[in-house]
């Protein structure tokens, strides 16, 4: 796994191409790869692998940022090839993406294991030969009661909550993915997931407060699921 010895040398954000995809949950991953570039200064992205690919040089030495641009099911057809021609280990490359089954707003790192369903990872695990990879996940949260369609729907929908709390979350994400290219994965998640007493209460009751601030409306309706290929959502 990543570390001091085996610094990571690739980072794919995962999501789905297009405009039609852009600023839905699903491409949560891809966002931060974006932001990561700018602060970075990356060059310019180009097609390569199956997806776009920038290259630059991280807190440990020679990056790759990659946005596979594949549709979210098929991610390790460009994951797998782009670690292989950069000769980065399984252990070296980190994948960030959405995570349905933590809450809005929650960032949080993780080495290696299954992919909990998701079928971005699910195919990076096939393209890397393993789950053994250190992943970041952004918490979109489940649908709520009243929300009309299913988690693939959701997921292909655009975020709902105010832009500030979206953008924050972007940035913390951003903010671990630098710890982690600098010292590694486990000493990001040593450092990132502590919290004082009682700051979840207080973040929590925060956002409710934006959101009665802003009305609660939702930004936009939820997007149909691509008619091809399969769709590229998790159920």
């Amino acid at each position: 796994m990543d570390g001091p010895d085996h610094p990571i040398r690739l980072v794919a954000g995962l999501g789905n191409p297009g405009p039609r995809y852009s600023g839905t949950r699903h491409n949560a991953g891809q966002m931060v790869v974006e932001l990561l570039a700018a602060r970075l200064g990356a060059g310019r992205f180009a097609s390569r692998y199956g997806g776009r690919l920038a290259e630059t040089r991280g807190p440990a030495g020679p990056l790759a940022l990659l946005i596979p641009q594949t549709f979210m099911n098929e991610s390790g057809d460009s994951v797998g090839p782009a670690a292989g021609t950069l000769r980065a280990a399984p252990g070296q490359v980190l994948v960030i993406h959405d995570e349905l089954d933590l809450p809005f707003g929650a960032v949080r790192g993780k080495l290696g294991g299954g992919h909990g369903g998701h079928n971005g990872v699910r195919s990076v695990t096939k393209g890397l030969g393993t789950g053994e990879f250190p992943r970041l996940r952004l918490g979109i949260g489940r649908p709520p009661d009243e929300f009309r369609g299913d988690g693939a729907d959701w997921v292909l929908s655009r975020f709902s909550e105010p832009r500030a709390e979206v953008e924050a979350m972007i940035g913390r994400a951003a903010d671990m993915a630098e710890i982690a290219l600098a010292d590694g994965m486990a000493a990001a998640i040593e450092r990132f997931h502590a919290a004082e007493p009682g700051s979840r209460a207080r973040e929590r009751g925060e956002r409710r407060e934006a959101m009665k601030a802003a009305g609660a409306e939702p930004q936009g309706e939820p997007q149909a699921e691509p008619e091809a290929p399969a769709p590229e959502a998790d159920a």
